[in-house]
């Protein structure tokens, strides 16, 4: 469901430009556009978001709306850049609604078109989550594939050095667990947002989601991974 006066605005940020994959966002993935298994999920939340993607691309914000999307404005091509933060992004978006409609979402929900195996659920347990805590934000993790006290460097003469020091441990099952941001959720209210310039505050929960819906699509290894999990998910040949 895509309502124009949805409390929360799932914002799915998608330039057109990207060195790894060409044109990224609109790669064949199990038989539909990358963005469009984001899109799809965001829709399917019982409750009822604004989907919106921001875009400098028209064919990519062609393909949002054949999946049920907006894409109502044109991104600026300065905000489509390798180096633009997502706050800039954000920032646009809020700014382009409370211009031009007087919409002003409660909340906001980032959901980055890299993440695929994000699920309806993940983003409804989120938006729950954030709901019970009275959180500012949710932020999605997964835990971390290595421990940084298992991270070695290695110097200019070849030496194996230990990244962090620490102090040893001897078996992995020993170590504090750790986490690392998975780029799939980001949930935070409007006045966050619009007053700290960031998703995170002393009242940021942590959102846990399995490594095997964490894949971020970077790499066409990591596109051709996503298509062989989502073809045996869904069923398709």
């Amino acid at each position: 469901m895509n309502s124009k006066n949805a409390p929360t605005l799932a914002l799915i940020p998608a330039r057109g430009g990207s060195k790894s994959i060409p044109h990224k966002n609109l790669a064949p993935l199990a038989g539909k556009p990358l963005i469009a298994w984001t899109i799809e999920a965001a829709l399917r939340y019982a409750a009822g978001l604004r989907v919106v993607v921001s875009t400098d691309d028209e064919e990519i914000a062609n393909a949002a709306r054949r999946s049920g999307a907006e894409a109502p404005f044109e991104r600026p091509l300065g905000l489509a850049q390798d180096d633009t933060p997502t706050m800039a992004v954000v920032s646009h978006a809020l700014w382009w609604f409370d211009e031009n409609e007087g919409y002003r979402p409660e909340r906001l929900l980032v959901l980055q078109p890299t993440s695929p195996l994000r699920t309806t659920d993940d983003i409804s347990a989120a938006i729950a989550l954030a709901d019970e805590r009275a959180a500012d934000s949710v932020v999605s993790v997964s835990s971390g594939a290595t421990h940084p006290n298992l991270l070695k460097r290695v110097t200019d003469e070849g030496r194996l050095e230990d990244l962090v020091p620490h102090d040893p441990v001897l078996r992995r099952q020993d170590l504090e667990p750790v986490y690392s941001l998975n780029g799939a959720i980001y949930l935070a209210s409007r006045d966050l947002l619009l007053k700290r310039e960031s998703f995170y505050s002393d009242r940021t929960y942590a959102y846990v989601m399995p490594p095997e819906r964490s894949i971020d699509v970077d790499a066409p290894w990591d596109l051709y991974l996503c298509d062989l999990i989502l073809r045996d998910t869904h069923g398709r040949g």
